[in-house]
């Protein structure tokens, strides 16, 4: 059942689908955004006062940045890997962030299209900590649309 009018979704119901394969595990995206740039337009109008008018530009490129708890997976090695060799073909590839209601229904996804892998970085290791040791993948997209 769909959230009724009005009631907004929770923030840890989510999930990342990249080429069709659920990633599960994810803690946290951060940087889902959709952005273009902004283009003025100064001029005089009939009565001689200067204006600026903004218009809109092209749409941006943007990161994301996807954090897990380290495990013996590593897809997100192999994809980096990919990418920092120049195996492009094999690196871009199609993806969504879901947003799930409580039922665990998909209420909305965002669209990434040409998506590949920046960065991969693991948490610091200290001696004596307790923490969870996480990996974060900071990828990139040539654009986001909401279905």
């Amino acid at each position: 059942m769909a959230l009724p009018d009005l009631d907004s979704s929770v923030g840890h119901s989510f999930g990342l689908e990249i080429d069709g394969v659920m990633i599960k595990q994810i803690m946290e995206v951060d940087g889902l955004k959709m952005e273009q740039d902004v283009v003025e337009l100064k001029q005089n109008t009939n009565d001689g006062r200067y204006i600026i008018k903004k218009l809109p530009g092209r749409p941006t490129a943007g990161e994301i940045t996807l954090t897990r708890g380290l495990t013996a997976d590593q897809s997100f090695e192999k994809w980096a890997k990919d990418a920092t060799f120049g195996k492009m073909a094999n690196a871009r590839k199609g993806g969504a962030v879901i947003i799930f209601d409580f039922e665990g229904t998909a209420i909305k996804r965002y669209k990434l299209t040409n998506v590949w892998p920046k960065s991969l970085e693991i948490s610091s290791l200290k001696a004596g900590d307790t923490s969870v040791l996480t990996e974060k993948l900071t990828i990139t997209h040539e654009g986001c649309e909401v279905e």
